[in-house]
């Protein structure tokens, strides 16, 4: 499908944005893929790109966590794999629902997604201690986030890293680190398996993830520099945003 060099322009621009929200606090997702909708990609082409153009912001934050040690190297060895398997299961399974029900189902997930991201509370305490067996809790949220993920994905880096913090007692500036490790795994599976079945504008998607590659690096950069501070603020920022948005569909609807 090929859209006009303004439209791939400003989706772009959208991805670069995206790209460095998502490498710090999660929720990029909730800016590309309503983007590439209202440009006019069908719903099943619009999932596709959208994981053809992410894979390469949440690469790249990845790239800059891990240089600066941020990356928990034994988790990533259960939470890459089971990532992987979850995304591919979740990507397998929106490639069977009819093209005729994408455009409702993926609305309402919207929605959904929007609702859960702002009503939770936006900065839980990281407990004292982690669990008696942290890899058998990081695995099972790797692979359910996973899933989601490959199925439908806004919000998945803010859903791992509250769950990191919540369920393994990590800072924030470290969950939002491992949650790339994750994150990085889904996309890639998913967009393996979108590009096997023709479901990839790669038009689109390579204008965009040259975006995504420089948010990615930036978003990743600053919750470097920045630490827990600018991790916990940008989460609000994300929440925050996403209520007004959810606001606006609502009286506009």
């Amino acid at each position: 499908m090929t859209l006009p060099a303004s439209s791939v322009a400003w989706l772009a621009l959208a991805a670069l944005v995206a790209g460095a929200v998502d490498a710090i606090a999660g929720g990029g997702g909730l800016i590309t893929l309503p983007s590439l909708l209202a440009a006019g990609l069908p719903p099943s082409l619009a999932l596709g790109t959208n994981k053809g153009q992410s894979v390469f912001g949440s690469g790249a934050a990845l790239v800059r966590f891990a240089r600066a040690g941020l990356v928990d190297r034994r988790m990533a060895r259960v939470t890459f794999p089971c990532g992987l398997a979850g995304s591919l299961a979740g990507a397998a399974l929106v490639l069977l629902v009819p093209p005729s029900a994408l455009r409702p189902l993926v609305l309402v997930l919207l929605v959904v997604v929007a609702v859960v991201l702002a009503v939770r509370p936006a900065a839980p305490a990281p407990r004292s201690a982690p669990r008696r067996r942290p890899a058998a809790a990081a695995a099972a949220i790797a692979a359910v986030v996973g899933a989601y993920d490959g199925f439908f994905g806004p919000g998945t880096g803010t859903f791992l890293i509250f769950a990191f913090v919540v369920f393994l007692g990590a800072r924030l500036q470290e969950a939002s680190a491992d949650a790339k490790v994750v994150n990085f795994a889904s996309n890639l599976a998913a967009v393996a398996l979108f590009a096997s079945r023709g479901v990839v504008a790669w038009g689109v998607a390579l204008p965009m993830a040259a975006g995504q590659f420089a948010g990615g690096t930036l978003g990743a950069h600053l919750a470097v520099r920045g630490g827990d501070r600018v991790v916990r603020w940008a989460v609000l920022l994300v929440v925050a945003a996403l209520a007004v948005k959810l606001g606006g569909d609502l009286l506009g609807g």
